[in-house]
């Protein structure tokens, strides 16, 4: 199986995220995408996250219907901080046969030497990186000798249609009493008014 990952808070999950997810399902011939929302990113506020049942149900609703889209569990479960590289050497050695593939932003992708065994990130996954055509992509040798080859052999490049969609701008816009008809599914959209959520 090809598999993509795609990890984050999702907080809410919004049109930006499905799109990307599409683009690489499609450009890299995933077999499926697992959408992977963290239980505790050890760079975010834990205190103001969502919960992580409403999390989960938003994206429930955003993937309904499509079978190659899948809602993971795999970080919610797992105790302490969750680090990328853990829940790739997982699914490695869960099932060896699984070609893995890990979706960031170019924006991420700036951030990747920063993050917990980045080498070792870059060793279990293809490093998948959607460029939204509003970025510029960085520069691989800045990134020091080890991380830069262990990404040169394990990288692609995704092309998608440039949205500037966040999640923290659609939170800002529900608090301000703003529409976020259409920057997100439908079904989200209407879950986050009766749950009462971000405002």
């Amino acid at each position: 199986m090809r598999l993509g990952l795609f990890g984050g808070t999702f907080d809410p999950v919004h049109i930006g995220h499905l799109l990307l997810a599409e683009q690489c399902r499609e450009q890299c011939a995933l077999d499926q995408v697992w959408f992977v929302p963290s239980g505790r990113p050890p760079h975010k506020n834990q205190d103001k996250l969502t919960s992580v049942k409403s999390r989960l149900d938003m994206l429930e609703l955003a993937t309904a219907g499509f079978g190659a889209f899948v809602v993971s569990h795999l970080e919610l479960e797992r105790e302490g901080p969750t680090y990328t590289v853990d829940t790739l050497q997982q699914l490695q050695d869960e099932d060896a046969s699984r070609e893995l593939f890990f979706m960031i932003g170019t924006d991420s992708l700036a951030d990747l030497p920063n993050w917990h065994n980045p080498s070792r990130i870059a060793q279990l996954a293809t490093i998948v990186v959607a460029d939204r055509g509003n970025q510029t992509i960085p520069d691989l040798h800045s990134f020091g000798p080890q991380l830069e080859a262990d990404l040169l052999s394990k990288i692609q490049f995704v092309t998608m249609p440039g949205i500037d969609l966040s999640a923290t701008d659609i939170r800002r816009r529900i608090c301000e009493g703003k529409s976020i008809r259409f920057m997100v599914n439908r079904a989200v959209e209407v879950y986050i008014a009766e749950h009462q959520l971000y405002g």
